[in-house]
């Protein structure tokens, strides 16, 4: 028979796929010896098992009520009794962190015995009283289904008739009259009372924590996140430990580092005389942990001796739920905590230095994605002006939009195209889709630990907490700046997340310092700053990668640059982004030839300037491979738009004039080359076969660049790549054109010019006939741009606006296949080409140079498909290098689980 529950002193946080995360660092804990109070988990199986028949498993109650006993006699109390109670909290606790995005139930097992038998056991009424209508708030919510707001708002207006700020300053009375109202509320919405059963309430709990796997926001943030839905939840149960007993009792959230920025030290935030979910929910502003030495010295010190024990435990950054109750520390949780990307880089380079973990493991600490967020633009302060406001920077980063006050709005506008910033007061769980939309989050309270700073930093969204002197009116959606300055939404403001300062109008931006630092190698080398700890983590990835790492350049200033970003060679320059601006005209006059003599004039003309091209590149590449493909669009694009000249000739010819000779003529080239799907007509290998004298004017170029280069004492490696071959009779054609032409080049010059032939492999049956286009083939570039277009039958520039959101949200798609690799489908075909490649010709050299070249999930794919580079836009080649020094060393999740 299966089994569903675990004591907190039988598992392990090598158990977390079965215990969740959660509860296997609660048992990590009470294993370490640390005061954990004491409880029990329902695994992931028995979630899993109920979301799938809608009952509990069978066997399941009564496990949990043997575990109960358990509990029940180590603090010597049992449940439901009605002096002195046992009181239990009820938690969700995935595999993966979400915070906030599940249901929690604290203070089971009160009712109205009860909370009188705790009034006396505490002696504090007001306690007993706050504690039962909390536990009324969370039950009625969370497992009877009532609107949060009703409690919300009752809570509201009894504060307001009492003129008081906070829930703090309602005395018992008060609450007495509002767990009143609440068990009118909840029997008016739902047609039923509370139970006063506490077995009852521990099992209806245990349920909706489950059920609350496959809520909205729970769901919204495993896609957001990448995690897999299938997972389930597993729900914790332990004793109720109280921090609002008293000015000494309180609640905190501590980390073993500062997750913003990684330096090294206790840092968190505390409020006394408040339960834990004060403390996450914002509703307060806290204090920092540094005022707990202050208040209570001797459970700062053992916080602070848990804190070190924990980090060398998990050598991690380490975020830990804690509550004094009366002198005592209890730990509620903990688990490697969320981080910026600034503090990811430090952090592992100096628990690297401090030689809890080895250099490799640094690097396998932080990602690709963290890297790019750090090499986004911020804010040029200089020009910035008077801030409006300061608060916490709780998520760092650079962020301007326009200003709403709801969730909904910032859907709404962002689905739009606009830019937003939300405001709120304080974020909740049910935010998570406006915070997803928004660029940048400002709430008015909540410290570095609140819902808005956590997920935030997760998501690596700007955001900044605990702006306490805005006033912020959500209904009249407006804020007022401490100059008296009214914001109203649709007002554009400007976000730092890094100082916390808050400006009006969109502030310029300026490159980062680790931006500055990739492009010139300035910075300091130093761990404890985000510019040494990025060059170390690069350097440590080129030291042990396997895959070569290129751009796609066009231009030598493209090719110059992405040297300075460590490219070591292109792995694509295409050739048709060297025909625009004035010289279209020249590809006109090829279109438009009316004899081979005409023909023959027009690449002529263009023959200098494709030479002068290639030289560049060369030159800057010098000793590097450079891939130039062939010519690969469709001529039409280099043709005025049809509609634009059917209309000037039509309304010349409507004014009774004559219209322009040149626009019939035009007219007459775009009618002939029109084609209903160009991108499948007539493009790549396809031209060079049916247009005389293109591949060899385009090839006799790059002959003559390389035979100057090498005449100037340089080494060029240019490589010329045949597009859109779909049969290995078309490449050879080509071929066979490409060494005559360079033949002619080594003969008219008196240098040896000799360049690999190779082709992209960007249709499916390119692929699956790869083990024949190597017979002509030194080299394969994989194109998955087009490779994804043909494989899903997709173009894509209709249906990423068309159907792909609702394609992501309905999880047909976890990420976009143009942006992430397609590993069942366009993957398969990968592998297949380089498997049948590389058997006819064992040495051919493969590599990628689609959009998925720089995607750090994509990256790892290709290492472990055997290619040797991958090759993607110069700014994105710092990613790339990064994550093919991860992909080495086996790290193979690449999505951030912290």
């Amino acid at each position: 028979m299966a089994r569903y529950v675990y004591d907190f002193t039988q598992g392990g946080r090598d158990l977390a796929d079965l215990l969740g995360g959660k509860g296997a660092n609660l048992a990590e804990m009470t294993r370490l010896g640390l005061p954990v109070p004491p409880g029990f988990t329902l695994t992931t199986e028995a979630c899993r098992a109920f979301l799938t028949t809608g009952e509990e498993p069978a066997g399941m109650a009564r496990e949990v009520f043997d575990h109960l006993a358990a509990v029940e006699t180590a603090a010597d109390r049992r449940l439901g009794q009605p002096d002195d109670p046992l009181l239990l909290s009820v938690r969700s606790g995935a595999r993966f962190s979400m915070p906030g995005m599940m249901e929690t139930v604290l203070d089971i097992g009160l009712n109205d015995a009860s909370v009188l038998g705790l009034a006396k056991a505490s002696g504090s009424e007001r306690f007993a009283w706050d504690s039962y209508r909390r536990l009324l708030q969370m039950f009625g919510s969370t497992v009877m289904g009532v609107d949060p707001a009703l409690f919300e708002r009752a809570l509201t207006l009894l504060k307001d008739l009492r003129g008081v700020p906070d829930d703090v300053h309602l005395g018992t009375a008060d609450l007495t009259e509002l767990v009143a109202v609440y068990k009118n509320l909840i029997r008016d919405e739902t047609g039923e009372d509370f139970p006063q059963s506490p077995a009852e309430q521990l099992r209806r709990a245990i349920l909706a924590v489950f059920a609350s796997w496959n809520g909205e926001r729970a769901r919204l943030y495993r896609r957001r996140e990448h995690i897999p839905d299938d997972l389930g939840t597993a729900v914790n149960v332990q004793r109720m430990v109280y921090g609002n007993l008293g000015p000494d009792s309180g609640s905190g959230v501590a980390f073993t580092r500062d997750p913003a920025t990684g330096r090294p030290g206790p840092y968190g935030d505390y409020l006394p005389d408040a339960q834990g979910e004060d403390v996450v929910a914002g509703i307060r502003n806290t204090v920092p942990l540094s005022e707990l030495q202050r208040l209570d010295p001797v459970s700062y010190d053992r916080l602070r001796d848990h804190l070190r024990t924990l980090e060398r435990h998990y050598r991690d950054l380490c975020d830990i739920e804690f509550t004094i109750e009366r002198g005592t520390l209890w730990m509620l949780q903990t688990r490697i905590g969320k981080r910026t990307a600034e503090a990811a880089f430090v952090i592992a380079a100096k628990l690297a230095d401090e030689g809890l973990i080895t250099p490799d493991e640094a690097l396998a600490r932080v990602s690709g994605d963290e890297l790019a967020r750090l090499m986004f633009p911020r804010f040029d302060t200089s020009a910035a002006g008077e801030p409006l406001t300061r608060g916490l920077p709780a998520s760092p980063g650079a962020a301007a939009g326009t200003a709403v006050f709801d969730s909904a709005e910032a859907v709404r506008r962002a689905a739009a195209g606009e830019k937003v910033v939300l405001v709120r007061q304080e974020t909740t769980p049910d935010d998570l889709p406006g915070m997803i939309a928004a660029q940048a989050v400002l709430t008015g309270r909540g410290g570095k630990t609140s819902h808005a700073a956590v997920v935030a930093r997760g998501m690596g969204k700007v955001c900044v907490c605990g702006a306490e002197e805005l006033s912020v009116d959500t209904r009249g959606r407006r804020f007022t700046a401490p100059d008296g300055t009214v914001v109203d939404e649709g007002t554009v403001i400007s976000v730092d997340g890094s100082t916390g300062a808050v400006y009006p109008g969109s502030v310029p931006l300026v490159d980062s310092a680790v931006m500055r630092f990739l492009q010139t190698g300035d910075g300091d080398g130093t761990a404890s700053e985000p510019v040494g700890a990025v060059a170390r983590a690069l350097t440590r990835a080129d030291a042990v990668r396997r895959l070569d790492v290129r751009a796609n350049a066009d231009t030598p200033e493209d090719a110059a640059r992405a040297r300075r970003f460590g490219a070591q060679g292109i792995g694509l320059c295409r050739t048709e982004h060297m025909f625009l601006g004035e010289r279209r005209k020249l590809i006109e006059k090829m279109i438009l030839a009316r004899s081979d003599t005409e023909r023959d004039q027009a690449l002529a003309a263009l023959l200098p300037l494709q030479r002068q091209d290639f030289a560049g590149i060369l030159e800057a590449m010098d000793g590097l491979p450079v891939t130039i493909r062939l010519l690969d669009p469709p001529l039409h694009e280099f043709l005025p738009d049809r509609t634009d000249l059917a209309v000037r000739v039509a309304v010349a010819e409507a004014r009774g004039g004559v219209p322009d000779p040149h626009d019939v003529e035009l007219l007459a080239a775009v009618n002939r080359t029109h084609e209903e799907n160009p991108m499948l007509g007539l493009r790549g290998v396809r031209l060079g076969l049916v247009v005389p004298g293109l591949v060899a004017m385009q090839v006799r170029a790059i002959g003559e660049a390389v035979a100057e280069r090498t005449r100037a004492g340089g080494t060029p490696r240019a490589e010329i790549m045949v597009p859109l071959v779909g049969d290995v009779s078309e490449l050879r054609i080509v071929r066979e054109d490409v060494k005559r032409v360079l033949a002619e080049v080594s003969a008219s010059c008196g240098v040896p010019v000799t360049c690999p032939v190779g082709t992209m492999i960007e249709l499916p049956r390119a692929a699956l006939t790869a083990g024949r286009i190597a017979q002509e083939a030194e080299f394969f570039s994989l194109g998955t741009n087009d490779l994804t277009q043909t494989t899903w039958g997709f173009s894509r520039d209709d249906v990423e606006a068309s159907f792909f959101s609702a394609y992501l949200d309905q999880g047909v798609f976890t990420a976009s296949p143009f942006e992430t690799i397609d590993r069942d489908g366009v993957g398969r075909l990968v592998r297949i080409a380089v498997d049948e490649g590389r058997t006819t010709r064992p040495d051919l050299t493969v590599g990628v140079c689609g959009e998925h070249g720089g995607d750090p999930g994509s990256v790892h794919f290709f290492h472990a498909a055997g290619l040797d580079y991958v090759s993607c836009s110069p700014y994105r080649l710092p990613v790339a290098r990064l994550e093919a020094g991860r992909a080495a060393l086996g790290e193979t999740d690449v999505s951030d689980s912290r």
